[in-house]
């Protein structure tokens, strides 16, 4: 699938509440509310071999349409097609006194999608290859293929776009007492009440997420909790990931996490489903109205700071196709 260009989404960390230590409340840290979202699948645009251009021109036409793409917010590389990538494969056609460019798009598999044209230019001008001739036929072309990208998307049934995503939450690793079975249990509750279908298998899950923690010895008899959400798809491919962590008394945690299991949940759950959402070729919408069950962002719980630290939440609407 392609997908536009995504920013880093500071995310909230932990808090806890009751008789349990409260180092969390109001005190993110610097380094650990990051949710991160790795490259996303590109689209490829080699330099066209059968455009009717000269070699030096054909690489330029390239540059130029994915700067073109690029401003349609398609993460488009004007570089060879590697493994996972999506295809732009461009040639033109003669056409009585013009020469039509053609824009074919093609999945990593090589299985064609789609095709759109661009304005017909004189032959005369298309083969002088001029520089300002290219730009303004790679500007034209960029809304069409983007357009194109789009209705393959939508039309594909099978896409995530039109379908809820199902989501292996795979039980936590790493945590002391009971923190490993609490995390899951409450991962798979607050996760699911946001919209995926989560299931405690891989079998034909979409995406795996997977929770680890670390306790760090610091100073001054305190510890450092690290907690740590991947989403993968199910073939590994890592997607997303939201790190959590602060410091705490050492060994608050040894036996029960409590309610610091809930708040780690509800905070990590939100960021998590982000990085669904936008896999899936959706924007998260803060508006939108909550699951039954899910918790309300604009609610405080046991004394966190109030609302999501999102930010970037314009740069991240995914492209398609799929």
């Amino acid at each position: 699938m392609i997908f536009r260009l995504s920013l880093l989404f500071p995310l909230l960390l932990l808090a806890s509440c009751g008789d349990l230590p409260q180092p969390f409340l109001g005190n993110p840290g610097a380094d650990g509310k990051v949710l991160a979202q790795p490259p996303t699948p590109r689209l490829a645009v080699p330099a066209p071999a059968n455009a009717l251009l000269p070699d030096d021109a054909s690489k330029q036409f390239a540059d130029a349409i994915a700067a073109g793409l690029q401003a349609q917010e398609v993460p488009a590389v004007a570089d060879q097609v590697r493994k996972n990538d999506w295809q732009l494969v461009t040639t033109a056609e003669q056409r009585g006194a013009t020469v039509v460019p053609v824009f074919t798009v093609r999945t990593p598999t090589g299985e064609e999608k789609g095709k759109t044209e661009g304005s017909p230019i004189e032959t005369q001008a298309w083969a002088a290859a001029a520089p300002a001739t290219l730009q303004q036929s790679a500007a034209d072309a960029a809304p069409k293929i983007s357009r194109l990208l789009t209705s393959i998307q939508h039309a594909d049934p099978n896409s995530l776009y039109n379908r809820i995503a199902k989501v292996d939450v795979t039980a936590v690793t790493g945590a002391p007492g009971d923190g490993n079975a609490s995390l899951t249990r409450q991962m798979r509750t607050h996760l699911g009440a946001l919209g995926p279908l989560v299931q405690d298998s891989a079998n034909g899950a979409d995406f795996i997420v997977q929770g680890s923690v670390r306790m760090v010895p610091i100073a001054r008899g305190q510890q450092r909790v690290e907690i740590q959400w991947t989403v993968t798809t199910a073939s590994g491919d890592e997607r997303g990931k939201v790190t959590q962590l602060n410091e705490i008394p050492a060994g608050s945690l040894d036996h029960y996490w409590a309610d610091v299991a809930v708040v780690v949940a509800t905070e990590a759950a939100g960021g998590v489903n982000d990085v669904i959402i936008r896999q899936s070729g959706h924007e998260p919408n803060d508006s939108r109205p909550a699951a039954q069950g899910a918790a309300n962002p604009d609610q405080t719980v046991h004394g966190q700071t109030q609302g999501a630290l999102v930010e970037g939440q314009n740069s991240g609407v995914e492209r398609p196709a799929r």
